[in-house]
């Protein structure tokens, strides 16, 4: 049994005889008085037990947009049910609070601003009631059990139960590097010969012949094609098709490294009585901007016709995608990276390597979106890039730090110089370690969180132009 706040009321009210007829054994008789009323209106409410639920979910939502949780409540007891039903979800899920509470009059759902909701429905009968939901990390999340709280015809008392719903719902990465899309397929559809735009390089297809101007690659003349019409004659040339980029999310602990502003620590408030739950995927982390190039990279090379596969690796194989194209990459993708979580534990790069090599024979670009942390490159990545870069183009991706570049602009005081010269002597360190990337043949991008994903891209644009693919 659960008292409300009128039965509180009224066992106060028990003052005011004490006080008019301060008689032995007043409170006593008073306090029996209120809970035999309250007995009484526990016993005529309707069982919570009694209570049928079904509960409808979508099967998936996009990071950051809003899905609703409907709940149907049907009262199978023989008493009219007076009740609070509270919707439960982990606290990563939260209601949108932004949503206008909506009347249930005229058989409407009841849209509500949290997970609790007030129903009154004679025996018999059922109720929609909604709850918003705006998910703040990706990944599987599971609902908790409905609470019902059954309330007699006076409210001073109720009966509880908590009733198992089961109901999953799957928040997929929010891939918000979509706005630069756009542009960069602009920039494929020139390099792809819709405008007159001529490439050449290592790894291009020929295209068509056309008359020598002033400004051309002379090792574009086609001299037999030259001889034959009197003219010099050069070849133009497209970027080649069907190419194979194979794009590698590290999910080791540098992964789980939290970035830029992101990095204070988020407290969400649990609604009261949820079941705590672990994060599948931290918010603000490195491997979060790796999904969001990793999308942007595989949309883009999908539309430029290349064969696109994802691995993402640690110790052991966390998730693949590999066959898909067209409109199926992206929600492949999104499917795949949804439950990715970073592993606190080094990355076995030569398993890596020889995950990469297993897959793909033939040259290809194989982008690794890790970290340049000068200790997990020495020792990890660097023993092994040349097993890559002697086959395939590599490219190594990674995310820099918001609030170390902040550090180092920043001579506001004494503590302030000695946090900038800590972090530039880091960044120096990142840099030389870049160095001895591209001295081993590898192509380095580091840029903030926002920019990476665009940067990758321009950067397989760029090889792509060149015929480095």
């Amino acid at each position: 049994m659960a008292l409300t706040w009128r039965a509180v009321v009224l066992a106060a009210l028990g003052v005011i005889p004490v006080v008019l007829f301060p008689v032995p054994g007043t409170v006593v008789v008073w306090a029996l008085v209120v809970a035999a009323v309250c007995a009484v209106d526990v016993a005529l409410a309707a069982s919570p037990r009694a209570v049928a639920l079904q509960r409808r979910t979508p099967r998936s939502v996009r990071l950051g947009t809003t899905a609703r949780s409907e709940l149907v409540v049907t009262n199978t007891a023989r008493r009219r049910l007076r009740a609070v039903v509270r919707d439960a979800w982990p606290p990563s899920l939260v209601p949108d609070a932004t949503l206008r509470t909506d009347g249930a009059a005229a058989g409407e759902p009841l849209v509500a601003r949290s997970a609790r909701h007030d129903v009154d429905l004679p025996p018999g009968e059922s109720a929609r009631v909604r709850t918003p939901l705006r998910p703040t990390r990706r990944g599987d999340r599971a609902a908790g059990p409905v609470t019902v709280r059954s309330f007699g015809p006076l409210r001073v008392a109720a009966r509880q139960a908590s009733i198992p719903v089961p109901a999953r719902l799957r928040v997929l990465p929010e891939f918000a590097s979509r706005r630069h899309l756009p542009s960069r397929l602009a920039r494929l559809r020139e390099m792809d010969g819709r405008a007159a735009v001529q490439v050449r390089g290592e790894g291009t297809e020929f295209d068509s012949l056309r008359e020598y101007v002033v400004g051309d690659d002379v090792r574009s003349i086609d001299w037999r094609a030259t001889a034959r019409r009197g003219d010099v004659v050069v070849r133009t040339w497209r970027p080649e098709r069907d190419r194979r980029v194979v794009i590698v999310l590290d999910t080791g602990r540098t992964s789980a490294a939290r970035i830029g502003t992101a990095a204070a620590a988020d407290t969400e408030r649990a609604p009261e009585g949820a079941d705590d739950d672990a994060p599948s995927s931290l918010g603000g982390t490195r491997l979060e901007a790796g999904i969001e190039a990793a999308l942007l990279l595989g949309a883009l090379a999908d539309r430029a016709g290349d064969r696109v596969q994802v691995l993402a690796y640690d110790r052991a194989l966390r998730a693949r995608v590999a066959g898909a194209s067209g409109p199926r990459l992206l929600p492949a993708l999104a499917e795949s990276l949804s439950t990715v979580e970073p592993a606190l534990l080094e990355t076995d790069w030569p398993g890596l390597v020889g995950q990469v090599r297993q897959r793909v024979a033939q040259r290809s670009l194989v982008v690794l979106l890790t970290s340049l942390d000068p200790a997990a490159v020495e020792t990890g990545l660097l023993p092994v890039i040349d097993r890559l870069s002697g086959t395939h183009q590599v490219v190594v991706a990674a995310v820099a730090d918001a609030d170390a570049a902040r550090l180092r602009a920043d001579r506001s005081s004494a503590a302030a110089v000695y946090d900038a010269a800590a972090a530039a002597r880091a960044h120096l360190e990142r840099a030389a370690v870049s160095t001895v990337l591209r001295q081993h043949g590898a192509e380095v991008v580091e840029a903030l969180p926002d920019d990476l994903a665009p940067r990758l891209a321009d950067t397989y644009l760029a090889l792509k132009a060149a015929g480095r693919l």
